[in-house]
């Protein structure tokens, strides 16, 4: 049945700029702060912060929570540090939905750090509820209750702000504490609270500051390259991101990932060689076809790179076999525990295992072999691929044995 929640908020659009010190009393007294945000990424190299939203117990609402709305692009927007500040305070849980980039965002725009994170779609995932879940089906699931989600894909940027964007604003963070209290009983009585947190400790970290030395890192296909045509492309995608950095727009519009990769395959040394890479356009080459032979120059200068101990060699012959007995035993003991697979392993993850245990070499830096997913089942994975447990089907069902 569907219930009514009524929370005390500012209701125009002229109350976006609420008493931030009061709120972050509340959070002090309450030991909760709900928050979310909207931002607007396309077109810029970093998303543009358009609205905070912000819930708070508050005994003096009628429900309990008080919900406020602030904008940071208006010109008398307050100064975010008593927010800041809570977020920092690791007696304080923070509470969000999906919060990585809202993390990313907050950081770095208010220079502030987010501690004692509570993620209620991480706290899903582990209370057996999927993983990925949608806010709105979350609220369905715990709360019997319905959010609205008219305004998901809306330009947050554009001024004045409607009613619908507002209300859909209040709405992404007017459940929080509660979606919150029910997953901590659900956890707490499954024993996995602790694991969720420590799962939601990693997201506290979360940044979408890039450095522009390692940018390289993420290009498709770079642990394909040799030493000369990595030291290449390390110079080719440290000038793009400085280059979209300045001019606030995407990486993709100064230089897309296949050309940039292309270009330090084959090293083009003169502008009609640079014409003969694919997807380079003449307004490119016209407007950075300097710049480009520039940074392709430096790289051919610069010493060869060697391959980064996290970068992931592509997978040796006869590895599947091994990969796919991994993800048997992890399917397994994922379904015992009823969490989500995607929390405890990826592919890659398993690769990397096997290729290590294959080659006798060190364990990989993955984080299924870290925390509890070692606890769960990468401890368990290494004796499997160490020939010391075997797999078996008996009655339909996957059993481990010690061999």
């Amino acid at each position: 049945m569907r219930q009514a929640l009524l929370v005390s908020v500012a209701a125009s659009r002229s109350a976006l700029a609420p008493d931030l010190e009061l709120l972050a009393d509340l959070a002090r007294a309450g030991g909760r702060l709900g928050i979310d945000t909207e931002f607007v990424s396309e077109g810029r190299y970093l998303p543009l912060l358009c609205l905070v939203q912000i819930a708070v117990p508050d005994p003096s609402a009628v429900s309990g929570v008080r919900v406020e709305l602030l904008d940071p692009m208006a010109a008398s927007a307050p100064d975010p540090q008593p927010l800041a500040a809570v977020l920092a305070d690791a007696s304080i849980e923070v509470v969000m939905h999906a919060g990585r980039q809202d993390v990313a965002i907050l950081s770095r725009e208010w220079r502030t750090s987010v501690r004692c994170l509570f993620d209620t779609q991480v706290g899903a995932a582990f209370a057996g509820l999927g993983a990925q879940l949608g806010l709105t089906a979350l609220v369905g699931a715990l709360l019997d209750r319905r959010a609205a989600r008219s305004a998901s894909f809306t330009r947050w940027d554009a001024r004045p702000l409607d009613e619908e964007q507002l209300a859909y604003a209040r709405d992404d963070v007017v459940h929080l504490i509660a979606l919150a209290d029910a997953l901590h009983e659900r956890l707490d009585g499954s024993g996995r609270l602790e694991w969720a947190r420590e799962e939601c400790r990693r997201l506290e970290h979360s940044s979408d500051e890039r450095n522009p030395e390692t940018a390289y890192r993420r290009l498709p296909r770079v642990a394909r390259l040799n030493g000369r045509q990595r030291a290449v492309a390390r110079e080719l995608a440290a000038w793009r991101e400085r280059t979209a950095a300045a001019e606030n727009r995407p990486l993709g519009s100064v230089l897309g990932d296949a050309q940039l990769v292309e270009l330090a395959s084959r090293q083009p040394t003169t502008t009609d060689q640079l014409r003969q890479t694919r997807g380079l356009h003449p307004p490119t080459l016209r407007r950075r076809g300097d710049a480009l032979l520039e940074a392709i120059a430096r790289g051919l200068a610069a010493p060869p790179l060697a391959r980064e101990d996290d970068e992931r060699p592509p997978p040796s012959a006869g590895l599947a076999p091994l990969i796919s007995l991994s993800e048997a035993l992890v399917r397994a003991r994922v379904a015992e525990a009823a969490i989500a697979y995607e929390l405890v392993a990826t592919r890659a993850d398993l690769q990397a295992i096997a290729q290590c245990s294959r080659s006798g070499a060190p364990e990989p830096s993955v984080r299924t072999l870290t925390g509890w997913r070692r606890e769960l089942v990468g401890a368990e994975l290494l004796e499997l691929l160490a020939g010391h447990r075997s797999l078996s089907i008996e009655r339909g069902a996957l059993r481990v044995r010690d061999v």
